[in-house]
């Protein structure tokens, strides 16, 4: 038996992607709004897409493992570039939702920055590398993907970092627009399979072997120990 979920207030897909993100892997109970038919589909496929890669099922195979009618896949999707970019596009603002959840409960930058840290070594973990991969074989979709991790970061750090060197975390010599862009450089250097081919290192080690070890760097001694407080509380 197929679902039988309605989805007739998804009959213009367009206007839906304009308020719609990406869905972190995670159960879709967890997530923080009522979703649509469409939504649920998109975060099913992001669970299939990050636990097995992209190229790991063909269309026949999606269909059957998200148990719907093949003309119910094809008048969601026009095809596998639009289904990726849809699933891209979902994941992005679900997940910023989320790390902006995860930061307002931070009681300080410090741990502002370790909580990020930490979550995104969680989320490698949980990410088979092969998806990685396959999606850089999507441009269009591996852009909007990388230009939001810019785009999303390079104003979150800035906006600790400014506020953690007000509130003497941070060294107040930091240059703000400098560490931000290491930062995120930093990020396409873990993801870059030349760079560290996932056959032979663990991507969450080289995420915290790159990260957590910088934070220490641009502290003060009161940030520093605070980090340090952190790392022991959560055995990294």
């Amino acid at each position: 038996m197929f679902r039988t979920r309605h989805y007739k207030q998804i009959n213009n897909t367009s206007s839906l992607l304009l308020r719609i993100g990406t869905y972190p892997f995670q159960q879709l109970d967890d997530v923080p709004y009522s979703m649509t038919f469409l939504e649920t589909i998109l975060g099913e496929l992001l669970q299939i897409f990050k636990r097995e890669g992209i190229e790991a099922n063909s269309d026949a195979d999606l269909i059957r493992k998200l148990d719907i009618r093949q003309s119910t896949f094809h008048e969601l999707f026009s095809g596998r570039e639009d289904m990726v970019k849809q699933a891209i596009l979902f994941d992005i603002e679900v997940e910023n939702r989320r790390q902006m959840d995860l930061l307002s409960k931070a009681s300080n930058p410090v741990e502002g920055v370790m909580t990020l840290l930490l979550d995104g070594i969680k989320v490698i973990k949980q990410v088979n590398p092969v998806y990685i991969g396959d999606l850089q074989k999507y441009p269009e979709a591996w852009h909007m993907s990388m230009q939001n991790v810019i785009d999303n970061n390079r104003h979150i750090n800035a906006e600790i970092l400014n506020r953690g060197i007000l509130q003497g975390y941070f060294r107040k010599d930091l240059n703000l627009q400098l560490v931000t862009k290491i930062i995120i450089e930093q990020f396409f250097m873990i993801l870059n399979p030349v760079s560290f081919p996932p056959d032979k290192y663990d991507l969450s080690d080289v995420f915290r072997s790159v990260y957590l070890y910088y934070v220490r760097g641009i502290c003060t001694e009161m940030g520093g120990k605070l980090a340090e407080e952190y790392f022991a509380n959560n055995k990294i």
